[in-house]
């Protein structure tokens, strides 16, 4: 079955022809790709060096010029385009999403539309974000300021596996709407995902060479990416992230880093306990938990915990694992035995540090080879590793506290700060709520996705979950540089020689005043 559905999304054809546009300048062995539905290879792209790494840079490099010089305007038509072709190919991009992930179809249905929403956004608002700005100038009516911005040159990206589009091709549209060439590097077992989505944007109009693909392994790709970028986009873990992180200061490269997290819910004693489980199911187990802003940790106020409890263990039960490429399953597979194996460390700890398994906390080989059960834990000792590290996977505690405060403390107990969901039935306590916790987003009565698809609104995260934002007017601005062209009307602000540096400095103090005064009592002061 996996084998015919694969040829019939991405024929061994597709497949050859695809991986002719991975940058290489030179013969490369091959790398393998396996899928996780049943652990077999179905394919394999280039192993590449050190050298097309260069190759990929220089090649962008030298397209990206002249990209720069069109229109923004011309620029947003790709994006339009490129929205219209993932629609357009939306099944057959979800077949191989799941086919390198193995995740639920609904969950790379998420995924796929996103791309679309991202494109539909950059294309629609981008342009006005990257806008010349008029500033205040120096001298009001003699001076004019303007800021411009200019776009870096290229942007390289190294995505990861669990979103491979999302976080892939979503986070460099908005780099080549401002006008910059872009090099991605994908994770070793999702590198088809990329390339179709990339073939897609060159057959919306982006010119050949404006955005290469290099595939490999990372640690031989990544230095000598990062050295010759002028931007870089990195999601992952915070472990490699502080690698990445020390490469691109150690080559002045500017970097956006969105990092680990170990979110937390906060269930207050006035939520509705039947819609706050609804919502924390999809919250918690979304893609099999392997998802950067799911949430790990629930802290429930008292009054309501053995409710939320109970409903939430028998909602967890009632999860529907499975594989394949049909809508249905709720939970598809973890990416492979690595992260398998770290699962059920994870949860082998928590209960030999005394945690109770309410439900799951197994791995079901009868469903797929890497499949592991949506697990709920009670009374994690705070030593055991699931209390404090990021799983990512379908792992989920809950806790009771004693009232809101304690939610927050015990919220705010970590290196960590991406994302936080809030429950309650007073929207205007949970925005309070919401500004005691130290992250990036938080969701007030929701998972995760409502803030997700508020694409104009910025997304990052603080502390150990990294630097830098996606989505919104930061997540375009993020891959240009400020320009500010200042014209001075009539004489240049200079004394002329002869007057003594004396008489100079009390006339330039009485004209800061003078400026002063003018700016505090009219608008058009600035």
């Amino acid at each position: 079955m996996v084998t015919s559905r694969a040829d019939s999304a991405l024929s061994k054809r597709d497949r050859e022809r695809l991986c002719r546009g991975v940058t290489t300048v030179g013969d490369r062995e091959s790398a393998s790709v396996r899928t996780p539905l049943t652990g077999e290879r179905f394919g394999s792209v280039p192993a590449c060096a050190p050298e097309d790494a260069a190759g990929a840079v220089e090649r962008a490099r030298a397209a990206q010029a002249d990209w720069a010089a069109r229109p923004v305007s011309e620029r947003a038509d790709v994006l339009r385009r490129f929205a219209d072709a993932v629609t357009a190919n939306r099944s057959d991009l979800l077949d191989v999403v799941q086919l390198e992930t193995g995740k639920a179809r609904f969950d790379a249905l998420e995924e796929v539309l996103d791309v679309v929403a991202t494109a539909e956004y950059y294309a629609r608002r981008g342009p006005a974000h990257l806008e010349s700005a008029r500033r205040s100038g120096a001298i009001p009516g003699l001076t004019r300021t303007v800021e411009h911005a200019e776009p870096v040159g290229v942007v390289g990206c190294i995505s990861p596996w669990n979103y491979p589009l999302t976080l892939a091709v979503s986070d460099l549209l908005p780099a080549v709407l401002a006008g910059n060439g872009a090099v991605l590097k994908p994770a070793e077992q999702t590198p088809f995902s990329a390339l179709v989505a990339v073939d897609l944007l060159e057959s919306a109009g982006l010119p050949t060479d404006l955005f290469q693909i290099v595939t490999g392994d990372g640690e031989r790709l990544g230095e000598p990416l990062i050295s010759r970028v002028d931007h870089l986009r990195f999601t992952g873990s915070t472990a490699v992230g502080r690698e990445v992180a020390a490469l691109a200061g150690e080559h002045l490269v500017d970097a956006s880093l969105e990092l680990g997290g170990k979110n937390a819910a906060l269930v207050l004693d006035d939520a509705d306990v039947e819609t706050t489980v609804r919502g924390l199911i999809n919250g918690c187990y979304a893609n099999a938990g392997q998802l950067c802003i799911a949430t790990e940790r629930v802290y429930v106020e008292r009054p309501v915990y053995d409710e939320l409890r109970e409903l939430f263990v028998d909602a967890t039960e009632r999860q529907d694992l499975g594989l394949g490429f049909d809508y249905g399953p709720d939970v598809g597979s973890l990416i492979g035995a690595e992260q398998l194996e770290t699962v059920e460390s994870h949860v082998d700890d928590a209960r030999e540090r005394g945690a109770t398994v309410e439900t799951g906390g197994q791995r079901r080989e009868d469903v797929g080879p890497w499949v592991y059960e949506p697990t709920v834990l009670t009374d994690l000792p705070a030593e055991a590793t699931a209390a404090s590290q990021e799983t990512f996977g379908p792992v989920v505690s809950i806790v009771p506290v004693d009232g809101v405060d304690e939610a927050v403390e015990r919220a705010n107990d970590t290196d960590y700060g991406l994302h936080a969901s809030v429950w309650t039935g007073d929207a205007d306590r949970g925005e309070r709520v919401a500004r005691r916790l130290d992250t990036g987003t938080v969701s007030i009565n929701d998972g995760y996705r409502a803030m997700w698809l508020s694409t104009d609104a910025p997304m990052g995260g603080v502390g150990d979950s990294g630097i830098g934002r996606r989505h919104g007017r930061e997540g375009v601005l993020d891959y240009t540089e400020s320009q500010t062209v200042t014209t001075q009307r009539g004489h240049p602000l200079a004394f002329p020689d002869a007057v003594p540096d004396r008489t100079a400095a009390a006339a330039t103090t009485a004209g800061v005043r003078a400026l002063r005064w003018l700016r505090e009592r009219s608008p058009l002061g600035e």
